[in-house]
């Protein structure tokens, strides 16, 4: 069994061999190694965040969008960030 340690609210941190991976919490599917963009590996649906419900009138800029990550394995909600369209994932990364 190997050792986990959180590293979100719904990822951990897990042993393996001689490293680290990136597990969903929900079903332990492995994501990625712990030193990769785990938001690579997951499922993205991505959308204007003016479509989305409970969209502000702030929020009109079809170029802002809302990005909802899910795990491949159990399809459970690991993450949501907004960015303007094209522009990379943020990159939220666990030291220590």
């Amino acid at each position: 069994m190997s050792e986990k340690r959180p590293y979100s609210a719904t990822i951990d941190r897990s042993a393996e061999g001689a490293g680290e991976a990136l597990v969903c919490r929900s079903c332990g599917h492995r994501l990625c190694s712990a030193d990769d963009i785990w938001k690579e590996a997951a499922r993205l649906e991505e959308s204007p965040l003016c479509e989305s419900a409970g969209a502000v009138f702030a929020a009109t800029d079809p170029n802002l969008m809302l990005r909802r990550f899910y795990c491949p394995g159990c399809g459970v909600a690991l993450d949501t960030e907004t960015a303007l369209k094209g522009e990379p994932f943020l990159i939220d990364r666990v030291r220590g």
